[in-house]
């Protein structure tokens, strides 16, 4: 066989192989896809199944087999809803203590993160990973002291117990640091040269290039603060102090077996957070992949 049979052979082989390889990268991919949309299925099915029981009458929640599409729409389980409890004061109460929370956590963590990620002074890495290490304390073991500082300070039964906790976040301070640690070092020296000090490269050169962190922690701040149901339980009493988590907890003692009010409940609690995340989606991916790409 001459040197043109063995190229060609050489040729057919290296093809077959290169087909094989992609046939075989394809499957993957296509099995990958195909765990990742049964798991996006499995996460939404009860979410569509809690939109759709909000708009049911009593005699379809028990019909079997299920129907997901009611035959009447009954948006009087929201009126109904409303008119059995305070869900607007419930509302104002939980965005107030929210906001003020993530303004904090914002302020307070973006500070801190600067002087751990970008200054320099004695004990400054020592100090960093004992605040980490507050990370690891779980909050079943401090709640008893916080509960008796908040007495002592007189925040029982008041909004105050919700917010001064929330104000200061070690998640938030490592999140941030780690970000900061990636803007270039240039620009500082460039702001200094041109008579900047700390607190104007703070605000001029590390906020604006830390925005997508600084969604990141927004959204981390929002889900928790708005999502909190075991704070309010512990510090509020009075009706007019719940939050959306509570004012539901109190709404399904009452309404126990009545599950298409529970849900539409559910429905309005649970639909300012995927708003609040599908309008920051693009920051908190991005946010969270550039976080920690460099020490």
């Amino acid at each position: 066989m001459n040197m043109t049979g063995y190229k060609a052979i050489r040729v057919t082989e290296g093809a077959v192989r290169a087909r094989r390889v992609s046939w075989g990268k394809h499957s993957l991919r296509a099995v990958l896809y195909l765990i990742l949309m049964a798991g996006s299925v499995a996460m939404i099915v009860p979410f569509l199944w809690m939109i759709s029981t909000s708009l049911k009458s009593s005699n379809e929640m028990y019909m079997f087999p299920p129907i997901w599409i009611p035959k009447q729409i009954l948006w009087a389980n929201y009126s109904y809803m409303f008119q059995n409890a305070p869900w607007g004061l419930y509302f104002f109460n939980t965005v107030k203590i929210t906001l003020f929370v993530i303004i904090g956590q914002l302020v307070t963590s973006s500070m801190g993160a600067y002087a751990f990620a970008r200054l320099r002074f004695p004990g400054r890495d020592a100090m960093f990973l004992m605040f980490l290490g507050t990370m690891m304390i779980p909050y079943q073991v401090t709640m008893i002291p916080i509960f008796k500082i908040i007495k002592l300070l007189g925040w029982l039964d008041t909004h105050y117990a919700l917010i001064i906790p929330g104000l200061f976040s070690a998640f938030g301070t490592f999140l941030l640091r780690q970000f900061m640690l990636t803007i270039p070092k240039e620009l500082e020296q460039s702001a200094m040269i041109d008579g900047c000090g700390y607190p104007r490269i703070f605000w001029h050169v590390i906020l604006p290039n830390t925005k997508p962190a600084l969604t990141t922690l927004a959204i981390f701040a929002f889900m928790g603060t708005w999502n909190d149901f075991l704070a309010p339980l512990i510090y509020i009493n009075s009706d007019q102090l719940k939050t959306l988590s509570l004012g539901l907890a109190t709404f399904q003692g009452t309404y126990t077996n009545q599950w298409s009010y529970l849900m539409a409940g559910a429905v309005i609690v649970t639909m300012p957070v995927l708003i609040m995340y599908a309008c920051a989606q693009r920051y908190f991916v991005e946010g969270i992949t550039m976080t920690g790409l460099k020490e």
